[in-house]
């Protein structure tokens, strides 16, 4: 800013607008009348300006301006809440889940600033606070189709729309070059799901990589590696491996670390907590798919491409596939059966009870580990352990049923045990 001084009885100098006022008290006490337009002219602004100085305007220190996120205060007050069953382990979940499903625009950095600026909110994501590792990483890499890694995110408590609370389990298999990965929900985590999860991912791909690094899941060792024993492999996945024509690299026991490419990445299916109670079975299962596809088709900060991208490339160096014949033996086969009138369902001439409330309707059957799972759209109705028997009551069901077609019957329990004694075939 220009200055000058005015030479008058009083020397006054006036080197910014903030000046002003000064030079109105002097020239107030001479009795004289100042030349607004002249002072604008070499102080080139608007003639209104010299007089708002003149009036004693300050500017303020502080920029009041908000943020556009407060717009959105109520809304993440009420997703933070005690009241609320969902849960956001971290801000980039919360963020995510806003973007989705309110429209929220912008960047994740800036959506982690505002919430570090409300003492509210950033409490919520301190009381879970984790740790930074100890242990120090070394980072390596893997030629292309060289190694997947495999693990489970296990038993994590979910309660859906309609109050039902389950424990689910999201298998995870990652190709350690091209970053790129497939989730699979299950509600077990038996040995039938684990490579009949493996034998689809596989077909998915095109090919089989070389060596599948693993822990010591009981699925895969029969008995763990350490440090001073090598493990044992389980046969019949060890039989697996060797008709699909890869390796089995387990890790010692206590370092998960070793396989950090599938660890790191699991802390984004937390974002299924920011759904408790909000989704079914069937929409969880189409989320985490979605979840999937979008982190595979996401710019990977480690790697510097797009795991959907750098796919093509891994794909050529991955070994064939064997025979469909193979394949087709340790896939899990999925079957439609029409529940009765009397709440049963058929499997190889025989029959098994399904709960009460679902005859007419269509279920899939699925057969593995000796047991038969029956399932209404994702929910698991029943788990019937393999018979030769030709009918095969839960105690329950045919209690249920006998309650409908004789209301009000004085004693029914035990009128359901002398009958299903008579019939036999009773699983508890």
């Amino acid at each position: 800013m220009m200055y000058m001084t005015l030479n008058i009885q009083t020397d006054v100098e006036i080197r910014s607008l903030l000046d002003l006022p000064k030079l109105k008290s002097v020239m107030e006490n001479l009795k004289m009348k100042i030349n607004k337009s002249e002072l604008a002219r070499k102080m080139n602004v608007d003639r209104r300006t010299i007089q708002k100085y003149l009036d004693g305007f300050t500017k303020s220190k502080e920029r009041s301006r908000g943020s556009k996120l407060d717009a959105y205060y109520d809304i993440i007050a009420d997703l933070l809440s005690e009241d609320n069953k969902q849960i956001f382990y971290y801000k980039r979940v919360l963020w995510q889940y806003l973007t989705d499903n309110h429209g929220l625009q912008c960047g994740s950095s800036t959506f982690r600033a505002y919430i570090a600026r409300k003492p509210e909110f950033e409490r919520y994501f301190k009381e879970g606070h984790r740790l930074p590792s100890r242990h120090s990483i070394v980072r390596y890499e893997t030629a292309p189709g060289q190694q997947a890694q495999l693990d489970w995110k296990e038993s994590i408590p979910f309660e859906t729309r309609d109050g039902e609370k389950v424990e689910i389990n999201v298998a995870v298999l990652l190709l350690s070059y091209s970053r790129f990965r497939f989730y699979h929900m299950s509600i077990t985590k038996s040995q039938a799901v684990l490579v009949s999860f493996l034998t689809e991912a596989f077909e998915k791909l095109g090919g089989v990589p070389h060596e599948l690094l693993t822990d010591n899941m009981k699925t895969v060792m029969d008995e763990p590696r350490t440090e001073y024993a090598k493990g044992k492999v389980n046969a019949k996945f060890a039989a697996f491996a060797d008709d699909f024509g890869f390796k089995i690299r387990p890790c010692i026991a206590g370092r998960p670390r070793t396989k950090g490419k599938v660890e790191a990445p699991m802390k984004l299916l937390d974002e299924i907590h920011a759904y408790q109670g909000k989704l079914s079975l069937s929409e969880l299962h189409d989320f985490i798919q979605r979840l999937c596809d979008r982190v595979n088709q996401s710019y990977h900060q480690g790697t510097g491409m797009i795991p959907i991208l750098a796919l093509e490339k891994e794909r050529n160096s991955l070994h064939p596939l064997p025979a469909e014949r193979v394949r087709s033996s340790y896939r899990i086969h999925h079957k439609l059966v029409k529940v009765n009138a009397a709440s049963m369902i058929s499997y190889q001439s025989n029959h098994y009870s399904v709960p009460a409330g679902y005859e007419g309707k269509t279920v899939a059957i699925q057969v593995y580990d000796h047991h038969l799972y029956a399932y209404f759209n994702t929910k698991l109705l029943v788990k019937h352990p393999l018979s030769d028997t030709r009918l095969n009551y839960k105690e329950e069901h045919y209690r249920e049923q006998l309650q409908r077609s004789i209301p009000g019957y004085p004693d029914i329990d035990e009128l359901a045990k002398k009958n299903l004694r008579t019939i036999g075939g009773v699983f508890e």
